[in-house]
């Protein structure tokens, strides 16, 4: 059994996520292994908020370089929740903008 903190890993940060807010669409880096459900669940047990659609984005490796050394970045799965017009935000948000 998976809990929902197990699920929602942590919000991600950025320009395109942050305009997103306005429309009710929150950005959240999820465990690679969650289904679109589950994130929906999990999102409204945390949040207490109503799920219109979820989708969901595989982040695939990438290069990097530290000096001499080569390596790649973790992969990982990218989860945007659109909320319902009727449902509240998710307070956590509105202290960045």
């Amino acid at each position: 059994m998976k809990f929902a903190q197990d699920i929602i890993l942590k919000p991600v940060i950025t320009e395109k996520s942050m305009d997103g807010i306005a429309d009710k669409r929150y950005t959240f880096k999820v465990a690679t292994d969650a289904t679109k459900p589950e994130i929906a669940k999990a999102v409204e047990e945390l949040f207490g908020v109503k799920v219109a659609k979820v989708n969901t984005i595989n982040m695939k490796r990438k290069p990097k370089r530290m000096g001499y050394h080569f390596g790649k970045t973790a992969e990982w799965k990218k989860a945007i929740v659109t909320l319902t017009a009727s449902s509240k935000e998710i307070e956590f948000f509105n202290g960045l903008n």
